[in-house]
């Protein structure tokens, strides 16, 4: 059991790595475009080292669609960490609703 574990610890730390690719440009906007780019590019890179070995672990305990879920729910928790910490964005009630939907869509995809 713990070490269905791993792909999920990994799948967290690709996905703070992917967020900062996506989304940590736009505290920069005076930036040159093709600098943040590559910069992203470089990111990404990272984010493949942990993303690559969690699905291929992962597949040893999950199937390939409880994989996606389990990453959807992981980018979504990161991404608003990221949106609260680092944008200084609000987290709204639509938020939570959203979330909560998400949710949902676990319960279904591990229901046997």
């Amino acid at each position: 059991m713990l070490q269905s574990l791993y792909p999920i610890g990994l799948l967290v730390i690709s996905n703070v790595f992917m967020t900062f690719a996506w989304y940590g440009h736009l505290k920069f906007k005076s930036t040159a475009l093709w600098a943040v780019i590559l910069f992203s590019w470089g990111l990404a890179f990272f984010e493949y080292i942990f993303q690559v070995p969690a699905n291929r672990l992962g597949s040893n305990y999950f199937t390939a669609a409880q994989l996606k879920i389990i990453q959807e729910v992981i980018s979504l928790s990161v991404f608003s960490i990221f949106s609260i910490l680092y944008l200084k964005e609000k987290f709204t009630v639509n938020y939570l609703f959203a979330f909560l939907c998400i949710m949902g869509a676990v319960f279904f995809m591990f229901k046997k």
